[in-house]
């Protein structure tokens, strides 16, 4: 019996030692593909176009990454971006000027931009490129968070600062110092123009690809990838490890795609869908809590509501909008109990509506318009039937307990004058009334105590 137990663990460990070995050697097998793959040389090419946040940061850091795992020579980021994040700009510069794989930025195709943070990126990059008719600068960065400001003093502010060649306002200045600094310090780096990248940041000056090229603030006007390619070899960048000869010539482009991750973040990220979600997770709660036990309008809500709440964390929010939005959102609910002949409500459709426009102080960023004006006009007609709601569950008779006993309709078991026992809800209940009451007859519940109840005759219609 010993025998036959140890033997029967041992074939278990041999099965267990030969599964384990297939495993490996599968898994060896499977690697072996892509383990040759990194020896081939060969480019990757990151595709960025729209406004730089934190889901584009996060594909081309992660790209950066994986380009390096492939083996790849250099890394071209294809750029077509009006501006974005400064945080999230600050990010991926970082990201190339550590990598120790040449990066090589290309504003592309004809048509494209590379505006404000596009500028600081194209100017942190190894080589500098842009197809013929596209176009870079505007990199005067914007304040974030402020309150909205009177266009007549901005003129004043304007007239000031082409008179002293400075900005007016003390946090402007740093701001606009700070950026000056930072884009002449990534010019010098790579021995571009410093003098027009300044003059990008303090008068917000624009070029065309050719100007660009002329003046020495970008390396290459290409038609193509395969211009590019060809224009860039031989080239010599600076790396953190020190100089670098570029060998691009006839290099296969791989394309890396973003994940699912990175589509999720792009998503939440935009404007236009965080200030829905945050519309959505209002409402979501205010009908969980007009309609306890569903479940769903509230976990909705909530889910809704976290998620806009990460992507204002991130977003240049104007908290003045956002807050002009809460505050449209209780006036109009003021109106639904408290009437005031429309002067709440129509003051709560204005505050949400203003709130609404200012609520992304970066101009890329704004919410679209037709996307307000539908919210405003849905946000006023469910906050009537929420309310409403509300107020017929307030006036709804209660429909368990011992209140939900008055005024129900019983039938006396036997005559009794003062105490007897009548049918109540298919259950016998004793009962006290005043007049003589005849067995079969119908009374009505008026009060109840503990297990008595007191009640009275119907009177019958004349």
């Amino acid at each position: 019996m010993r025998y036959r137990i140890e033997e029967h663990l041992y074939r278990c460990s041999l099965f267990i030692i030969s599964l384990l070995a297939s495993g490996l050697l599968l898994t060896l097998l499977l690697a072996w593909p892509s383990c040759t793959a990194a020896q081939v040389r060969g480019a990757t090419l990151l595709e960025v176009k729209g406004a730089i946040g934190p889901a584009i940061s996060d594909y081309l850091q992660n790209g950066l990454k994986k380009s390096e795992k492939l083996g790849a020579a250099v890394v071209i980021i294809r750029l077509d971006t009006p501006g974005g994040l400064d945080h999230s700009m600050r990010d991926i510069i970082r990201a190339i000027l550590a990598s120790p794989i040449p990066v090589i930025t290309y504003v592309a195709p004809d048509g494209a931009r590379a505006a404000s943070a596009g500028t600081y990126i194209l100017y942190a990059s190894h080589v500098a490129a842009m197809a013929p008719a596209t176009n870079l600068g505007a990199a005067t960065p914007v304040r974030v968070g402020g309150a909205p400001s009177d266009p007549g003093k901005n003129e004043e502010k304007k007239d000031r600062q082409q008179k002293d060649d400075m900005p007016a306002d003390a946090m402007e200045r740093k701001i606009i110092n700070d950026a000056s600094a930072y884009i002449k310090a990534l010019a010098d780096r790579h021995g571009r123009n410093s003098d027009w990248a300044v003059k990008a940041v303090r008068e917000s000056v624009s070029l065309s690809a050719g100007e660009a090229l002329a003046i020495d603030v970008i390396d290459i006007v290409a038609t193509d990838l395969a211009d590019l390619l060809s224009q860039a070899d031989g080239r010599e960048v600076r790396m953190d490890s020190g100089v670098k000869r570029l060998d691009t010539r006839d290099l296969t482009v791989t394309p890396i795609e973003q994940t699912w991750r990175t589509k999720l973040l792009s998503v939440v990220t935009d404007p236009n869908i965080a200030y829905l979600l945050v519309l959505l997770g209002i409402f979501g709660l205010m009908y969980e809590l007009g309609n306890p036990g569903l479940f769903l309008p509230g976990v909705a809500g909530s889910i809704s509501l976290l998620l806009a709440l990460y992507a204002f964390q991130v977003l240049p929010v104007n908290y003045s909008g956002l807050a002009l939005i809460l505050l449209g959102i209780l006036l109009m609910i003021g109106e639904a109990f408290m009437p005031s002949f429309g002067i709440l409500g129509f003051g709560g459709i204005i505050a949400f509506v203003i709130g609404s426009i200012i609520l992304m102080d970066d101009e890329e960023l704004r919410i679209s318009l037709p996307i307000i004006v539908a919210t405003t006009a849905a946000s006023a007609m469910l906050l009537i039937f929420i309310i409403g709601r509300f107020l017929m569950l307030r006036k709804k008779s209660v429909g368990t307990g011992a209140e939900a006993m008055i005024g129900m309709t019983g039938e006396a078991i036997d005559d009794f004058t003062g105490e007897g026992r009548i049918w109540l809800s298919g259950e016998s209940w004793l009962a006290q009334c005043k007049d003589k009451v005849i067995k079969g007859e119908k009374v009505k519940v008026t009060a109840k105590d503990g297990l008595s109840l007191t009640v009275e005759k119907l009177k019958e219609d004349m």
